[in-house]
């Protein structure tokens, strides 16, 4: 049994792995980044940054405050930190697609490099499931179990997504295909055509200098 709770504890954090993303980075003095996730509608996504502080035990200069930026597929504003040295947010994803979080580092004389620590989870990865079992009071399988249910749920949504997106690259594809079959008769056609009129034209000369 105990070997049981391992294997789906270990195939669950491997699965949640795939969906979180943690990273360090430095920016230069003018400098802007932005980092992408694909994310389905109606999916949980919560971020949290913090500026490395690089003089440990003082306050963060000035010139190592960020301008942070969260925007959707379609531009809408999730996140806005100005001049901030730390933050975080958490939204439900209103519409799919790649969803951005952009760091900037505005110009200044001092021409820092600031290091940057980002973590970004989605979908069940997001949720917090030390609040679920504590909330619960559910024994180790039952947690494992929960969390597991929720993978697959999410796994699940996922294949119908990607299954979705295989469709519409399909018509894509049809669409493409069409259109180039279009662009090609008409070319041969325009060839045809021009060929047809120079022969006529060699011939109407040829037979003009009594050539022919």
């Amino acid at each position: 049994m105990s070997d049981s709770i391992l294997i789906l504890a270990f195939l669950t954090f491997s699965l949640m792995c795939g969906i979180a993303n943690s990273m360090r980075f430095q920016l230069k003095y003018g400098d802007t980044k932005c980092i992408s996730d694909e994310i389905k509608s109606n999916s949980m996504t919560v971020g949290n940054y913090t500026v490395v502080n690089p003089n440990r035990g003082y306050p963060i200069p000035e010139t190592h405050k960020l301008i942070v930026k969260v925007v959707s597929p379609h531009g809408n504003n999730y996140h806005h930190g100005d001049n901030v040295e730390s933050g975080n947010f958490a939204f439900t994803a209103a519409e799919a697609g790649d969803y951005s979080t952009c760091f900037r580092l505005p110009d200044s004389r001092a021409m820092p490099t600031v290091t940057v620590e980002f973590d970004w989870k989605s979908g069940v990865a997001a949720k917090d499931w030390s609040k679920v079992a504590k909330k619960g009071q559910v024994d180790v399988m039952e947690f494992e179990l929960k969390r597991m249910y929720d993978t697959i749920l999410s796994i699940h949504d996922e294949m119908f997504y990607l299954r979705g997106r295989e469709v519409e690259m399909q018509e894509l594809n049809k669409a493409t295909n069409t259109k180039m079959f279009t662009f090609s008769f008409f070319s041969l056609v325009l060839c045809l055509s021009v060929v047809a009129l120079q022969l006529w034209h060699l011939k109407t000369f040829f037979a003009r200098k009594k050539l022919l």
